[in-house]
């Protein structure tokens, strides 16, 4: 598939970046920022049954996509309060891994941000829009989760944890 430009909708030279041969405009694909949250209780962890595509039917984590001027510590407690129904605190931010979304088939760039949280307010109900059902899960051996870096974020979860412990 060729690659136009967003502003004129002229083919672009090249696969961004690169900058349109027709009106000048620079063109670059870079990642959205998502933040997720890890909800533990002891040594499991809180995973959704996705309820849509992509990867439909696979174990996820809360979260989702920042909002345009959104900071992503924010987007995740949104996000819990969204999907979850409850309040959470963020406890410890885990990491920042670039990933993957298939989404309208184009795969996108991510910056997926992960936060170990705890619920401090409300009654856990998953929006079933969301989710197909919950579970939770030993974070010291995760399932296959709906994307990589959430495979990512629970290993290094779990490694933070440990040393947390044994501090």
């Amino acid at each position: 598939m060729t690659p136009h430009c967003p502003r004129c909708g002229r083919p672009l030279p090249a696969v961004p970046p690169s900058v349109c041969g027709s009106c000048g405009y620079a063109v670059f694909v870079n990642p959205r920022p998502t933040s997720s949250i890890i909800v533990l209780d002891g040594d499991r962890y809180l995973a959704l049954l996705r309820a849509r595509e992509p990867n439909k039917g696979r174990w996820d984590l809360p979260g989702g996509f920042c909002e345009g001027w959104e900071h992503p510590a924010d987007t995740a407690v949104r996000e819990a309060r969204e999907e979850l129904h409850v309040e959470v605190r963020l406890d410890r931010f885990v990491g920042m891994f670039i990933g993957e979304y298939r989404y309208q088939e184009e795969v996108l760039p991510v910056l997926d941000c992960f936060w170990i949280a705890s619920i401090v307010d409300g009654v856990l109900s998953p929006d079933p829009s969301e989710a197909d059902g919950h579970e939770w899960l030993p974070l010291h051996d995760p399932p296959p989760m709906a994307f990589a870096t959430q495979d990512v974020a629970l290993r290094e979860a779990s490694t933070l944890l440990g040393a947390v412990r044994s501090e």
